[in-house]
């Protein structure tokens, strides 16, 4: 019974990722002053914030965490609800224009629930990683995982899609974005499936020793 309705709630889960209102632009907030490094945080609605507050966001909260720590950051949310990697690899140039020294890469939840090809998938997340790393952008890829039910040959070729390529590439990688956070009802918003604040300061506390990775990597690349 416990595995049935684990399932069913990451069916309603990525139903609602997928149904989420697509976003032709994304309204990226002035900062007081130039930061020393900039980090634009790229996804879906996970990304975006959906259901809370701008400051209770995740790249919000990372930008406090790390600003805490005496780093002189920006984080950018350039999350869009309902994306797919189609989308984010449409866009991959406007984020470029943000001038990342990093990129936190969340993407390919919306892609699962429509049944796209993992092929395809698979095929827009490296040329979105490839496009960064030619601009010698460091990248933290966040993996993201589907559910059985969707069939076990798809959802296994689905699921090795971060891994593969955060391989191939070398990258800096989160296996599961919303780990210790999907399911969980005290750290989701009503619908029970997007995080609250409480959980997106789990998934910081996740991300920040990948951040940290990749700043150390960012202070040691040499720029074009």
């Amino acid at each position: 019974m416990y595995r049935t309705g684990l399932l069913m709630m990451w069916v309603v889960f990525l139903g609602l990722l997928w149904g989420c209102r697509q976003e032709e632009q994304v309204t990226v907030p002035a900062a007081p002053a130039q930061a020393a490094l900039t980090i634009v945080a790229v996804g879906d609605s996970l990304t975006a914030g959906l259901g809370v507050a701008e400051e209770e966001s995740y790249p919000a909260l990372l930008e406090q965490q790390l600003r805490d720590g005496g780093l002189d950051v920006r984080v950018i949310n350039a999350g869009v609800s309902g994306e797919t990697t189609s989308g984010t690899l449409a866009r991959i140039d406007w984020v470029l224009t943000l001038q990342p020294d990093i990129v936190i890469l969340e993407t390919g939840a919306n892609d699962g629930l429509r049944g796209i090809d993992p092929g395809l998938v698979r095929a827009n997340i490296r040329r979105i990683i490839e496009r960064l790393e030619k601009e010698r952008i460091v990248v933290v890829l966040a993996g993201m995982r589907m559910v059985w039910n969707l069939g076990p040959v798809y959802t296994a070729d689905f699921n090795r899609i971060y891994a593969e390529i955060a391989k191939e590439k070398g990258l800096i990688y989160m296996p599961f974005f919303l780990e210790g956070v999907a399911t969980n009802p005290a750290l989701n918003i009503e619908d029970g499936i997007h995080p609250n604040p409480q959980g997106y300061r789990v998934i910081v506390a996740n991300l920040l020793p990948y951040v940290n990775e990749a700043v150390a990597a960012a202070d040691r690349a040499e720029r074009p």
